[in-house]
């Protein structure tokens, strides 16, 4: 009887250590499960990542809708477009991209007087700007017409320009530097007149400046008077450009009153001339 109560405990047992044995065996397979379901969460894009792909096509086809818009309003708009809206595609097959850029070297003095000075004016410019320069080299611009022109010696015209440079010297010498505008004659009052007469213009200021480079004038020398007015008349010959290379014929225009503000133009810009004459005597002066 003993020996039958031992054998019914040691089956208790056994069959309570095989139960303990599947519970535990249970368990880690649920494990398997939850980590198959973390994998499968952490393997989708988050929506983060799907509206960043979304939104980046989007924005790089504005910017390439609005270029050619803001390009279409004229070059002062088309040169605040950025260079990265404006950069245009690579062509397949072609080395080095779709657009070359050529680098052009241009004759000293063509873009602030192209051709050189054609006028009796333009040269008086010209003088004035050599003469009144930090260095005067009214010797070269002297040379750089009769190049031009081919001028052979005795030929009459050499010897106005003589003329008009012995003028120019003394002027600069004197006292007082007034104002010596060239007499205008009766433009056209008609759209063709108006641009013809702002095209001399901005030759006969870009023949001063020219005068101003060929002497080395140094910026950086100048009063701070000089400089301001230097800038103020940089700024205006912009303004001429554009108003040649942009102006349009208006509608029933007054001829008179454009004619006007030309005058006002030109009495603005020779005052500004005359302010950078009078600073550069002052540094000679203080030079000498």
């Amino acid at each position: 009887m003993k020996k039958q109560q031992k054998a019914g405990k040691t089956s208790k047992a056994k069959s309570k250590t095989r139960d303990k044995a599947s519970k535990s065996a249970k368990k880690p397979k649920a494990a398997p499960k939850s980590t198959t379901k973390t994998a499968a969460a952490a393997a989708k894009p988050k929506s983060s990542a799907k509206t960043t792909t979304k939104t980046k096509p989007e924005a790089h086809t504005k910017k390439a809708a609005d270029a050619p818009a803001k390009a279409k309003k004229g070059p002062a708009a088309a040169a605040a477009v950025s260079p990265a809206s404006t950069r245009p595609l690579r062509r397949p097959g072609r080395k080095g991209g779709g657009h070359r850029r050529e680098s052009r070297v241009y004759p000293p003095g063509e873009l602030l007087l192209p051709g050189g000075p054609l006028s009796r004016d333009e040269v008086l410019y010209l003088f004035r700007g050599c003469v009144a320069a930090e260095h005067p080299a009214a010797d070269q611009a002297m040379a750089d017409i009769v190049a031009k022109r081919a001028l052979a010696e005795g030929d009459p015209v050499r010897d106005e320009l003589v003329r008009d440079l012995t003028s120019t010297f003394e002027r600069f010498a004197e006292g007082a530097l007034d104002p010596a505008l060239p007499g205008r004659t009766s433009a056209k009052r008609t759209f063709a007149g108006v641009v013809e007469r702002v095209k001399v213009r901005r030759r006969e200021i870009g023949a001063f400046l020219r005068g101003l480079d060929i002497g080395k004038t140094e910026v950086s020398h100048l009063d701070s008077h000089g400089e301001t007015s230097l800038q103020n008349l940089m700024e205006w010959t912009a303004r001429i450009e554009k108003m040649v290379e942009e102006g349009e014929e208006p509608e029933n225009a007054d001829y008179n009153q454009i004619h006007r503000g030309l005058d006002q133009l030109d009495a603005t810009t020779e005052g500004l001339i005359v302010d950078l004459e009078l600073t550069l005597r002052r540094l000679r002066e203080r030079a000498s």
